[in-house]
């Protein structure tokens, strides 16, 4: 068995490549990879986050009633069944960036054994082994990590966990990362993940989290379950686009992916996402308006954390067809700002994504999972299998959509992913008014400025690449060939393993 992975650090790759030369297969080689991220990125993941993931199995081995054909895992934590939304209506207009009240339930650890349950081969504990070497033994600082630690020194500093993780008695960044609670976690999780959801050490994550003022209960974590289901897709010629439905903004995404004129429908279908992107729990959600299928009122930009190194890719594509591309998330850096001393867990502050507008598809409600910005898309055409994913948090769509048709082809990878690229946004890229920014040299400049200002966008540049353009990760098989690239913008390595 040979598999292409692509991840944003290079433990994740040697994890993944402990597992493929045990018999492991694709599905083996990202959970393993994810795993190890959530130790050696914990700015960016963590056991405490969410997971969306796009998966599909050999054709000729799939289980039963897939066959070979891709399935969406959402495993997207809900608010708290008693969240009280009036009081926080009244402390102000939107979600607090941080903090116990933006923590929703987990869904890492239930996404996990679910992806492991439609396709892996080795025992969940076996693709943990790697991730729980690293917690105890330690993992050395990444530069990533370290940028993202002087980023949030407040922060981290006010924090007594994510304090005595990350920094030493100087109140500098440490250059080693040892993890003994997370490592006892992973421990439990290996030796039963539902343990994470209902017994000890949900119960002991509930307790760390109610003395800091979360309104979760141990209720709350036993209810969640990971959503596997049939996702959205849309063609771009020959080539089957395939993304995770709402709550999950997978279908702006596929609302752009080969647009002919790909700025203006980004500025459109990110105008659509913001009104309209939310949970089918509350009430129906506008695919239509969210594919660009039908008009949508242009409204302001909602204020929004910015998600600096908010998220993780991973993508792999075995030579069998099979195929799994994972985003596993904190949102902001280091989530909620909030590490959960006793398991050693980052928690993470989706719920800062709720709206707290009564009548917004994105309400806050109990029970009730945010609007979210992870879109892990796959590629499927011909012979050709394409895994695709990147960090990038509310730009991800239009990120993906300037690569897809390059990458689906037969281009040198590594070159598609280093090439300049634009994003749009306000806030959640530490701009005042909508604005698109552009790297240098990036393709078509000089028409891109002039879209975006005839659409009432600001223009700017960036000094060189940049966070913001996103960390994509991919793995393809096409013609019998694997190939795969890991953002030059990220830690990461690309590796085919056999």
């Amino acid at each position: 068995m040979a598999v292409a992975v692509a991840a944003p650090h290079p433990a994740a790759i040697e994890a993944a490549r402990a597992v493929v030369a045990a018999g492991g297969n694709a599905f083996d080689a990202a959970l393993a990879a994810a795993a190890a991220l959530t130790v050696a990125y914990p700015h960016q993941c963590s056991v405490g986050g969410d997971l969306v993931a796009i998966v599909r199995p050999a054709p000729a081995s799939s289980p039963a009633g897939l066959a070979g054909e891709a399935v969406a895992v959402l495993s997207i934590g809900a608010a708290a069944a008693n969240v009280d939304v009036d009081a926080l209506r009244a402390a102000g207009p939107r979600m607090p960036f941080a903090g116990p009240q933006t923590v929703t339930v987990p869904g890492v650890v239930a996404g996990w054994a679910a992806i492991a349950e439609l396709g892996a081969r080795l025992p969940l504990a076996e693709l943990l082994a790697p991730a729980r070497a690293l917690a105890a033994d330690g993992v050395p600082v990444s530069a990533g990590l370290h940028r993202a630690i002087l980023g949030r020194l407040d922060d981290i500093q006010a924090d007594p966990g994510l304090r005595e993780l990350l920094l030493d008695d100087a109140g500098q960044p440490r250059d080693t990362l040892v993890q003994p609670q997370l490592a006892a976690t992973l421990d439990a999780i290996a030796t039963n993940w539902r343990s994470f959801y209902r017994g000890h050490l949900g119960h002991r994550l509930v307790a760390g989290l109610n003395a800091l003022g979360s309104p979760l209960s141990v209720s709350d974590f036993a209810a969640h379950q990971a959503e596997v289901t049939t996702p959205l897709s849309a063609a771009a010629g020959d080539v089957a686009w395939v993304a995770a439905p709402p709550p999950v903004q997978g279908a702006t995404f596929l609302g752009i992916v080969g647009a002919g004129d790909l700025l203006a429908d980004a500025r459109r279908a990110q105008v659509a996402r913001d009104a309209l992107l939310g949970d089918p729990r509350t009430g129906a959600v506008d695919l239509d308006g969210l594919l660009l299928r039908a008009p949508v009122s242009a409204g302001a930009d909602p204020d929004g954390p910015k998600p600096a190194g908010d998220t993780v890719a991973v993508t792999a594509v075995g030579d069998d067809g099979s195929a799994v591309t994972l985003i596993q998330s904190v949102f902001q850096s280091f989530g909620s700002g909030i590490l959960e001393p006793d398991t050693g867990i980052v928690l993470h502050n989706r719920g800062s994504s709720f709206s707290l507008e009564p009548d917004h598809p994105g309400r806050l409600a109990g029970g009730v999972r945010p609007p979210h910005t992870l879109c892990p898309t796959l590629a499927i055409g011909g012979d050709t299998v394409l895994a695709l994913g990147c960090q990038g948090g509310r730009s991800q769509p239009w990120i993906l959509a300037q690569v897809a048709a390059d990458a689906f082809g037969s281009g040198d990878p590594a070159a598609v992913l280093a090439r300049p690229r634009w994003i749009i946004g306000a806030r959640e890229i530490d701009r005042e008014v909508p604005t698109l920014l552009l790297e240098p040299g990036t393709p078509g400049a000089a028409g891109l400025e002039e879209t975006g200002r005839g659409l009432g966008l600001a223009v700017e540049y960036t000094v060189g690449p940049h966070d913001d353009a996103g960390h994509v990760q991919m793995a393809r098989l096409s013609g019998g060939v694997l190939a795969a690239a890991s953002d030059p913008r990220a830690d990461g390595l690309a590796a085919i393993l056999t």
